[in-house]
C-alpha cells in the first residue's frame, strides 16, 4: 500500500471511529447531565471534524507536484493540524462558559454508573485510536495523522481525569467538583490546541529539520563525494516531504561527469538517513567558494 493510501486509510479509522467515541460521550452526558462529561464530549465533536478535514488534506497532499505546485502539494496537511488547533480553542471557549454556568447553579448528577461505563468505553476505543495514529503518523512522516493522533491521546488523558471527577463529585456530593473539572478540561485542551497551531505554523514556515537528523544528512553528504567538500547543507520539512539542499565545492578541473557522479552519490547517501528525500546539489568550482 501507497504512503498515501495508508495515510488516508488512517484518517478514515480516526473519522469512523471518531463518531462511535462521540456518540458513547454524548450518551454519557446525556445519562448523567454533567458538566463534566459534557465538555469531554464537544472536545470528541472537534476530533470528528478535525478527522474528516484531516481526510481531506492528506488527499490533496498525496496529488504529484504540477506546474502550478512544482514541489508538491505536501503543505496542504499543515491546514488540517491549524484547523484542528483552532476548532479546540472555540471548543474550549464553550465549555469554559459551560463550566461557569454549573458553577453558578449547581445540579445533581443523574445514572453515574452507566455514563461511566459509556464514557470508559469511548476512552478505551480513543486509547486504541490515538496510538494506531501517531505511530502511523511518525511512519508515514504526516503532519496530519501525527496532529489527529497527539489530540486523541490528549483527549484520553482527559477523558480519565473527567471519569475521576465526576466520580468524586458524585461520591462526595461536593456538586461544584463537576464543572471544576469543565474548567480544568478547557485549560488543557488550550494547551494541546496552541501546540497543534504552532506546530502547522513551523511547517509552513519551513522550518528544518531536528538538529541531530540535520547533522546525519550533513555527515552522510560529506562522507558521499571524494572528489569534493560539501560546505552547506540546508534542510526543510513540508508535511511528508523532506527537501535537502546541498552546496558541493570541487577543483576546477572536475569535469562535468564527475560532479555529476558526485551529486548521484550525495543524494543516495542522503537518502539513506531520510527515505523518500528530495535532494538538489549545486556544484561550484574551488575559486568561487
Amino acid at each position: 500500500m501507497s504512503r498515501a493510501a495508508d495515510a488516508r486509510r488512517a484518517m478514515w479509522a480516526s473519522l469512523v471511529v471518531g463518531v462511535v467515541v462521540l456518540a458513547l460521550k454524548w450518551l454519557a452526558f446525556w445519562l448523567t447531565g454533567s458538566v463534566g462529561l459534557y465538555s469531554d464530549a464537544l472536545e470528541s465533536v472537534v476530533n470528528v471534524v478535525a478527522a474528516g478535514a484531516g481526510l481531506v488534506t492528506v488527499t490533496i497532499a498525496a496529488r504529484p507536484a504540477d506546474a502550478g505546485h512544482p514541489f508538491g502539494h505536501a503543505k496542504a496537511e499543515y491546514f488540517s493540524a491549524g484547523l484542528e488547533g483552532a476548532l479546540v480553542l472555540v471548543a474550549a471557549w464553550s465549555i469554559a462558559r459551560a463550566a461557569w454556568e454549573r458553577w453558578a447553579s449547581p445540579a445533581p448528577i443523574a445514572e453515574v454508573l452507566r455514563g461511566g461505563l459509556a464514557s470508559g468505553a469511548a476512552t478505551a476505543l480513543n486509547g486504541a485510536l490515538g496510538v494506531y495514529l501517531v505511530s502511523r503518523g511518525r511512519a508515514l512522516r504526516s503532519a496530519a495523522v501525527r496532529a489527529d493522533g497527539a489530540h486523541v491521546l490528549t483527549d484520553v488523558a482527559t477523558s480519565a481525569g473527567v471519569l475521576l471527577g465526576v466520580g468524586a463529585a458524585h461520591a462526595t456530593g461536593i456538586g461544584a467538583l463537576d464543572p471544576l473539572v469543565a474548567g480544568l478540561v478547557a485549560v488543557n485542551i488550550v494547551w494541546s490546541g496552541g501546540r497543534l497551531v504552532l506546530e502547522a505554523v513551523g511547517g509552513l514556515m519551513d522550518e528544518a529539520l531536528p538538529e541531530a537528523e540535520v547533522a546525519a544528512v550533513t555527515a552522510a553528504a560529506r562522507g558521499a563525494c571524494d572528489d569534493g567538500h560539501v560546505v552547506e547543507v540546508r534542510t526543510r520539512r513540508a508535511g511528508h516531504a523532506t527537501f535537502v539542499e546541498v552546496r558541493l565545492v570541487v577543483p576546477p578541473e572536475t569535469t562535468v561527469k564527475a560532479s555529476h557522479a558526485c551529486c548521484d552519490r550525495i543524494e543516495a547517501a542522503v537518502a539513506e538517513v531520510v527515505e523518500g528525500a528530495s535532494t538538489t546539489v549545486h556544484v561550484e568550482p574551488t575559486d568561487s567558494a
